[in-house]
């Protein structure tokens, strides 16, 4: 049977577009989701997630008991609780793709470094880094306060314009490359960012990692591939 990935939903009403790690259709596997009830993005991203370990924690383990080879969530600000959720279930937890930023400090070429694109700049602090073993170094840039993006997102509100968003998450990669000349690489904090990380590569001339490279590395731990060597024909012609 092939595994089933849990993924903890943060309680929100934003539209998830296809790419989006809480849309079911993202995943080339089967994935089984539960609502942490008053997780809003606010409380996750501005308050720390503060009251709300021990319902991620409840939830992770009713997706175990339901059957889920391994957990993630919607929300990269959860790598401050990585440790504590981790510890509490009964199967692998993935909190945020900011876990790929030290893999990736380690293979990119020497003066190159690592850069982060977060939602909320002023939230993600060197306590959540330092949760994940992230140098607190590296460089990060936030989407623009009043841009579409981060209204939609950490307000919480109902419609969303994928060419906006596209364009927020460009001027922010913009000025984190401006900034920081030396970034080799970048790592998409937030959860709804993957449906916009290829027109984000292609404007920067850079490679991405998001969610779905998190994740789908993730799984495929979970059901490693079986490499059967093809059939030989032994068949000579000897004529």
């Amino acid at each position: 049977m092939k595994p089933t990935l849990g993924i903890l939903m943060l309680d929100t009403r934003f539209p998830r577009s296809f790419g989006d790690a809480g849309n079911a259709a993202t995943w080339p596997f089967a994935v089984r989701t539960r609502v942490v009830g008053t997780a809003t993005p606010e409380r996750v991203v501005r308050d720390k997630a503060e009251g709300l370990v021990d319902a991620f924690i409840a939830a992770g383990r009713a997706l175990a008991a339901e059957g889920v080879a391994g957990i993630t969530t919607t929300c990269g600000f959860l790598c401050l609780h990585q440790a504590t959720i981790a510890a509490a279930l009964p199967v692998p937890f993935a909190s945020s793709s900011l876990l790929q930023v030290p893999l990736l400090a380690r293979v990119l070429p020497r003066g190159r470094r690592v850069g982060i694109l977060t939602i909320d700049r002023s939230s993600l602090t060197h306590e959540h880094l330092s949760a994940v073993g992230i140098d607190p170094e590296t460089p990060l840039e936030g989407i623009a306060a009043a841009s579409h993006l981060a209204r939609v997102l950490i307000g919480n509100e109902p419609l969303l314009d994928p060419v906006t968003a596209s364009a927020d998450l460009i001027a922010a990669g913009r000025k984190l490359v401006d900034q920081h000349r030396d970034v080799g690489a970048i790592v998409l904090e937030c959860a709804n960012m993957p449906p916009y990380a290829a027109q984000l590569g292609a404007a920067l001339g850079l490679p991405v990692y998001d969610w779905y490279s998190m994740v789908t590395w993730f799984v495929r731990g979970l059901e490693p591939r079986s490499f059967v060597a093809p059939a030989i024909d032994l068949c000579l012609d000897v004529a």
